[in-house]
């Protein structure tokens, strides 16, 4: 299977990418392929993610070449982020507006002309599973460079809609990610945000309810072991809860091998009560 850094070199020699990304989605299929996508976010430039943003759902269904397109102009948005630096909280305004309020009014816009964090916000609800999962690979690639900033942003994104609060804890439970004290201690804030949000819901039959459920039955395990001491007390906050969805997230948790690794006795006892 080719390397990232493989397909940097095939891309280079093209005049047109899209004949080639599509050609090379490996979809229909049961994993679209990563590698190429990382490779054009890299290299590519903004006309083009914006062109491949183009691909709808109705021109790009699930499991199609053309979604694989589509997916690389989205996790290309974060790699325009990265390289923009965007890193000062002066600047995460004018690209992080959110839905505009009932009261304002604006023209029509595009999805491919919105700015970078607007395009992902949106593509956080596209109906595709891939382009979620897209929307973020291309938020981590941001807070690879500017991880305050990201996190700026998802305390925003974890206040939203259901798919919102997804897309901001699986952009921020990625242990490459979670390597300072202090960041690690605001995204354990956020996750038990969400949950509290989540413990609230009372339509619970949805797509996105249930998008949001299967996110948190890993995230969680994932900052409590970049953060053990504090995690496991937030955990076990929840541990005692009556909601029967919150407990499945816990105990969907607990199975996880990285929990177990981090404190096998902990969470052996954990499992055995719940």
């Amino acid at each position: 299977m080719p390397s990232a850094a493989e397909y940097v070199a095939v891309l280079s020699g093209l005049d047109d990418w899209e004949p080639y990304l599509l050609q090379e989605s490996r979809l229909p299929g049961p994993r679209g392929n990563l590698e190429l996508a990382k490779a054009a976010a890299d290299l590519g430039v903004e006309a083009q993610f914006r062109h491949w943003l183009g691909y709808g759902p109705v021109q790009a269904p699930v499991n199609s070449p053309q979604e694989f397109v589509a997916f690389c102009g989205v996790v290309g948005m974060g790699a325009l982020l990265a390289r923009k630096g965007v890193s000062s909280p002066l600047e995460i305004p004018e690209w992080s507006d959110s839905a505009p309020s009932e009261q304002q009014v604006a023209p029509p816009l595009r999805l491919q002309d919105a700015p970078p964090l607007v395009v992902l916000r949106c593509c956080a609800s596209d109906p595709r599973w891939r382009i979620r999962e897209g929307v973020a690979m291309a938020l981590q690639r941001w807070g690879d460079a500017h991880m305050d900033a990201l996190l700026r942003e998802m305390a925003g994104w974890s206040r939203g809609s259901l798919l919102e609060q997804r897309a901001a804890a699986a952009a921020l439970c990625e242990p490459r990610l979670l390597r300072n004290p202090g960041q690690v201690v605001e995204v354990l804030t956020l996750l038990d945000r969400i949950t509290e949000s989540l413990s609230g819901v009372r339509e619970r039959r949805g797509a996105d309810f249930q998008a949001l459920r299967k996110g948190l039955g890993y995230c969680w395990s994932v900052a409590v072991a970049a953060c053990p001491d504090l995690g496991k007390r937030l955990m076990e906050r929840w541990f005692v809860s009556t909601d029967r969805d919150v407990l499945w997230i816990m105990k969907e948790n607990l199975r996880k091998n990285r929990l177990q690794r981090m404190d096998p006795a902990w969470t052996g006892a954990w499992r055995a009560q719940l």
